[in-house]
């Protein structure tokens, strides 16, 4: 049988990768320089693969380096996390929901979503954002307990992560009053006229939007184009140009940014969805963001 894999082992070369060389490797774990080539070799014995070799006065990774590292990297970041994890479990009650935000869902709509288990006394929300690929990364290897995204996860057979739908809104056009009287007594044809601001394709309702003018036979006055969907509210509220919102969240930017509808995208809808790494969701707070509780 052959023998167990030794982390000990992976431990030194990662070092060594990390430190560029023997020497440096060798002075950050106090130990002689003998004994952490040793223990590399017998790595590399055990994975039958060289994973340095020399360059310079140093080492470089090899392919199998390269792959080994990347490995090594998530193993040895987890367990430096681990203390802090610990210490933090023990020093107060809390509940944990660590969510990825998808960088296409609009800010404002987040909130509403996660509205669910605001309530939650002992809540830790452990919020980040990040492109939807790298999130979904992020949810396989369990450091986040759902991603929150405006498009299903697609089909991967080494990725096994289910989408759950949160719910639909409508698409409306908004404008500040710069520009609301002008546009909405000729919308949607006002479009071809005024300046329009619109989301880049990091969102997934941006087709859908340009389906829906090229169905009006409208051709925008495009000034602007937003990764981010609260920069696009924000020039949109500033006067740059009039701009589509989920109608989810219509009442805050009537009451907090001052601007008016000045009509529907009609047929044109953002959906939105938990993304999990269960089909029958455990999560007690992720469970709370569903509408049906238990899918």
């Amino acid at each position: 049988m052959k023998n167990p894999f030794n982390y000990r082992h992976l431990y030194y070369f990662w070092v060594v990768a990390k430190e560029g060389g023997m020497s440096r490797a060798a002075d950050r774990l106090d130990m002689a320089i003998q004994t952490v080539s040793a223990q590399v070799r017998e790595l590399e014995r055990d994975l039958g693969y060289a994973l340095l070799k020399p360059q310079g006065r140093g080492l470089v990774l090899t392919e199998a380096g390269v792959a080994t590292m990347q490995q090594a990297d998530l193993i040895f970041q987890l367990g430096e996390q681990l203390p802090a994890v610990v210490r933090d479990a023990i020093s107060a009650p809390s509940v944990r929901l660590a969510v990825g935000i998808s960088d296409g869902v609009p800010k404002l709509v987040v909130r509403r979503l996660l509205q669910p288990v605001m309530d939650e006394p002992n809540l830790r929300l452990l919020a980040h954002e990040d492109e939807f690929s790298g999130l979904l990364a992020e949810l396989a290897l369990h450091r986040l307990d759902v991603v929150l995204s405006d498009r299903p996860a697609p089909v991967n057979a080494n990725l096994k992560v289910y989408s759950h739908a949160l719910g639909t809104s409508a698409v409306h056009w908004y404008a500040s009053k710069a520009w609301s009287a002008a546009a909405i007594d000729n919308f949607p044809q006002c479009l071809a006229q005024v300046p329009v601001l619109l989301p880049t394709n990091h969102s997934a309702v941006r087709p859908r939007i340009d389906a829906w003018l090229e169905r009006q036979g409208i051709k925008p006055r495009v000034v602007g184009e937003f990764e981010d969907s609260a920069l696009l509210v924000t020039f949109g509220a500033k006067g740059m140009g009039v701009f589509p919102a989920a109608q989810w969240i219509e009442a805050d930017l009537i009451q907090r940014y001052e601007v008016e509808c000045i009509g529907v995208c009609d047929g044109v809808h953002e959906h939105f969805l938990a993304i999990g790494t269960e089909k029958r969701v455990l999560h007690p707070l992720v469970q709370r963001l569903l509408p049906d509780k238990n899918p």
